[in-house]
């Protein structure tokens, strides 16, 4: 089919692969846990989005830059974790959450889905893995210079990936609902959310290309 090989055996790879715990999810944790169910589902989609920029990039070889080029991978990976210090202590430091508004609007929906999305496309170990992870379903006789292969397998992978983050932001969101009614307890969720973003950073710092 298209190129692929054991297309059955990389559905069940992906599904697993996406229930292990990872960057994206602890991300979609922390804004589901701190903001709610609309938050949690819009960072998921976010991520979503990444991952199919991440499809792309593979699929036109663009990921192959960046894995032979390690100036590029420590560049986009000091970006990436800059980025999540810098969305963790605004949320250390914001107060605003003491104004209850049930309600995200629509500027904040765009921010939290670009956010999403900028937090997975500046994991560099995201296209690695898409490098290594992809081709092992494509047969070596098929057009290596086709990237139809690519898309249709990283598609698979953002679907089953994007079902489960969008299942975990609505549990997390509905397990703490309660957390949030209470101003102290959403300060202090803010926080605790904030620290887990530095955190990430710290993590995604300490990544290498092998």
């Amino acid at each position: 089919m298209y190129g692929i090989t054991n297309f059955e055996v990389f559905l069940l790879a992906a599904i697993l692969l996406n229930l292990t715990p990872g960057t994206d999810t602890m991300y979609i944790v922390g804004r589901s846990v701190s903001q709610g169910r609309a938050a949690g589902i819009i960072s998921a989609i976010g991520i979503i989005a990444g991952l199919v920029i991440h499809t792309l990039l593979a699929a036109f070889g663009l990921s192959l830059i960046l894995a032979q080029s390690a100036f590029l991978f420590n560049t986009i990976k000091i970006i990436g974790a800059i980025y999540l210090a810098y969305l963790g202590i605004r949320m250390i430091i914001d107060k605003k959450s003491e104004n209850k508004n049930t309600s995200l609007p629509k500027q904040s929906n765009k921010k939290i889905f670009l956010q999403g999305m900028l937090t997975n496309v500046l994991n560099p170990k995201v296209a690695l893995f898409f490098l290594a992870f992809l081709p092992q379903f494509i047969k070596t006789s098929s057009d290596v210079t086709s990237p139809i292969p690519f898309i249709i397998l990283g598609l698979t992978f953002t679907f089953t990936g994007g079902l489960w983050s969008i299942i975990t932001a609505y549990f997390t969101s509905m397990a703490t609902i309660k957390l949030r009614k209470n101003i102290k307890a959403e300060l202090i969720l803010n926080r605790l959310t904030g620290i887990v973003f530095i955190a990430i950073g710290l993590k995604l710092l300490n990544t290498k290309a092998n």
